[in-house]
C-alpha cells in the first residue's frame, strides 16, 4: 500500500522514495483514497470561494445557501456538504461553493462542525437553568456542568500532550496568561542563577512575557535573556542547543524553549534537550507548545517536563483567541497535608485564585486555599465555560483518531509538499531559484509547516494567484509564506492543487522578470 509504505519510511526517518508519477493528479488521488483518516475532513467547515470573498454576515455558513438570497439567513434551502472537495487542479472553475484549500491551521484552525451543537447545548442550559448550570450535567447534552467543563476537556487532552493523566493538564486563560503564572511559579531567580535561555525569534508575546518577568524581578533583560542563534539556514541545531547550556547553565535559572518554532517550522528534540538540561542542574525546563500541541506527538510526563504551555486556536480548533492549556509535571502538582503550613497544606507556590481550590471546599468560602491536586490547582479564576464548550467540541474530533495515526498522515503530507516544492525549483528557468524551504529537511525535525522563503519580490505575486485560486496560507514578512497542510482537514489532493496554483504563480513571475 503506497501510503503505509510511506509513512514507515518517513517514521523510520527514510526518504519517502515519491515515484516518477507523484506530480500528477491521479498519484495524489490515490494517496487521498488510501489515506485512513480521510472522512476526518467531513467534520469541518472549511471556507469556499464564495465565502472568502464576503464583505459581510450573510446569515449562512459556507456550504449553505438561501433561497430569496436576502442574506438574512432565512430559507436555507439546504447544510450540504460545504461544496466540493477541491477546487479542479486547472483553476478553470470559480464556482462560488468549492471548499478553499485551507493551509492555515497553524495560525487558526478550521472549524469543527460540532462546535455549532456544542454552544447550543451551552446557550440552551444557560437560558434553562441559569447558575444551575455549574452544578447540572444533562443526559442528552454533549457537555458535563460548567465547573467540571475544565477537568473534562483535560481529560480529552491527555493523548494530544502526552500526560501521565488530566491532573496534570488544566485548560484556562490563553497562552501568554498561562506561560505568566507558569513563570511566576518556575523562574526563581537569584543572584548568582538569574537566566533564562530562549531562543533567537521567539513568538513576540513570548519575548514580552519573558523581557517582564525579568524586569519584575529588578533584573536586566539584556543580562538575563540569552537568545540562542541559528544558523545561516534558520536552524537552531540541538548541538547549539546544548553547547549553550554547557556555557551557561551554572547562571541559568530557566530554560524556555518552543516545541516548533513558529517562523521555521523546526521540531526541537524536547526529551533530549530537557534531560540535558536538568542533568546540567538548571532547575527548570519549560516548553511553549503554541505550534506543538494537535500538530506532533508529544510526551511531556515521560520525557519529565517541568510545565508547557499551548493554545487550542491552532491544531487544536477551538476558535480564535480560545482557552489555553498547561501542563504542569505531577510531582509540582502535589498537595501534602502539614499543620505547620500556612491553611494546613504544602504545596508549590503559585499565584493562587478561587478556582484553583479544590473542588470539595471550593463553595465553602472559607479563605483557607486548599489547592486542587496536579495543574488544576494553577487555576486563578472561573473559566469561560463557551470557550471550553467550544473546545470540547473541537477535542471530540481528536477523540475520533489519535496523535499517532495523525502524526503519520502529517509526515506524509508534508513530505509530498516537499517533494512538489523541490520539483518546482527544479524546473525553473530562472538562473536564481524562486524559493527554498527553511524547515528542515528531517521529517522527524519538523511538524506540518514548511516555510518557503521566496526570493525577494516574489511575494506580492505569489500571494495575489494564491487568493485568486481560493488558497489560505499565511506569509511572515518579509519573504516567508507557511504552508501547513493540516492532517484533519487537508489531503493529498489539496496539496496538489496548491503546489499547482503556486507553480503557475511562478511561472508567472518569471515570464514578467523576462520581459522587464
Amino acid at each position: 500500500m503506497e501510503f503505509q509504505t510511506i509513512v514507515e519510511r518517513l517514521r523510520s526517518g527514510q526518504d519517502a522514495k515519491f515515484p516518477p508519477n507523484a506530480n500528477s493528479l491521479e498519484y495524489a488521488e490515490t494517496l487521498s483514497s488510501q489515506d485512513p483518516l480521510k472522512l476526518l475532513k467531513d467534520e469541518f467547515i472549511l471556507p469556499t470561494k464564495g465565502s472568502l470573498r464576503k464583505k459581510g454576515l450573510s446569515g449562512s455558513l459556507p456550504g449553505e445557501s438561501q433561497v430569496n438570497g436576502n442574506g438574512n439567513g432565512i430559507n436555507k434551502t439546504s447544510t450540504s456538504t460545504n461544496g466540493l472537495s477541491t477546487p479542479p487542479s486547472d483553476g478553470s472553475n470559480d464556482d462560488d461553493n468549492q471548499k478553499s484549500i485551507y493551509f492555515v491551521g497553524n495560525s487558526l484552525g478550521a472549524q469543527p462542525k460540532a462546535v455549532r451543537r456544542y454552544l447550543d447545548a451551552q446557550l440552551e442550559t444557560w437560558a434553562s437553568i441559569g447558575v444551575g448550570g455549574h452544578f447540572t450535567t444533562w443526559e442528552n447534552s454533549p457537555l458535563v456542568a460548567w465547573q467540571d467543563m475544565s477537568a473534562d476537556c483535560a481529560r480529552k487532552s491527555v493523548d494530544l500532550v502526552g500526560a501521565a493523566s488530566a491532573e496534570e493538564i488544566v485548560l484556562m486563560n490563553t497562552i501568554t496568561a498561562n506561560l505568566h503564572l507558569m513563570m511566576a511559579s518556575f523562574y526563581k531567580p537569584t543572584e548568582k542563577r538569574h537566566k533564562i535561555i530562549l531562543e533567537w525569534k521567539p513568538f513576540p508575546s513570548d519575548f514580552y512575557a519573558i523581557e517582564s518577568q525579568i524586569q519584575w524581578h529588578g533584573l536586566d533583560p539584556t543580562k538575563s535573556m540569552l537568545q540562542i542563534e541559528p544558523d545561516q539556514d534558520f536552524i537552531i541545531s540541538t548541538e547549539r542547543i546544548l553547547a549553550a547550556i554547557d556555557e551557561h547553565a551554572d547562571e541559568t535559572a530557566l530554560l524556555l524553549l518552543p516545541g516548533v518554532q513558529y517562523y521555521s517550522g523546526q521540531l526541537f528534540d524536547i526529551p533530549r534537550i530537557t534531560k540535558y538540561a536538568q542533568d546540567k542542574g538548571i532547575p527548570y525546563v519549560g516548553w511553549d507548545l503554541a505550534h506543538g500541541a494537535g500538530n506532533v506527538e508529544l510526551q511531556l510526563h515521560d520525557w519529565n517536563v517541568d510545565f508547557a504551555v499551548w493554545c487550542t486556536y491552532k491544531y487544536i480548533n477551538a476558535g480564535p483567541g480560545a482557552i489555553a492549556g498547561a501542563f504542569v509535571h505531577e510531582r509540582h502538582g502535589r498537595v501534602e497535608r502539614d499543620p505547620e503550613a500556612i491553611h494546613g497544606f504544602r504545596h508549590r507556590h503559585r499565584l493562587a485564585g478561587w478556582y484553583g481550590e479544590d473542588k470539595s471546599v471550593r463553595f465553602d468560602m472559607a479563605n483557607r486555599f486548599q489547592p486542587t491536586p496536579g495543574a488544576g490547582g494553577f487555576q486563578v479564576s472561573n473559566p469561560s465555560a463557551v470557550d471550553l464548550a467550544s473546545l470540547s467540541a473541537a477535542l471530540s474530533v481528536f477523540g475520533k483518531t489519535r496523535m499517532r495515526e495523525l502524526r503519520s498522515k502529517s509526515l506524509a503530507l508534508t513530505a509530498y509538499a516537499e517533494h512538489l516544492l523541490d520539483d518546482i525549483v527544479a524546473s525553473s528557468s530562472s538562473p536564481t531559484p524562486p524559493f527554498r524551504i527553511i524547515t528542515p529537511r528531517d521529517p522527524l525535525q519538523r511538524g506540518c509547516q514548511l516555510s518557503v522563503l521566496l526570493r525577494p519580490g516574489l511575494l506580492e505575486t505569489v500571494g495575489e494567484a494564491l487568493r485568486e485560486g481560493g488558497v489560505v496560507c499565511d506569509q511572515r514578512k518579509p519573504d516567508v509564506i507557511r504552508v501547513a497542510p493540516v492532517p484533519l482537514y487537508c489531503d493529498f489532493v489539496d496539496v496538489y492543487n496548491f503546489m499547482s496554483i503556486l507553480r503557475r504563480a511562478i511561472a508567472t513571475a518569471a515570464t514578467t522578470d523576462a520581459s522587464s
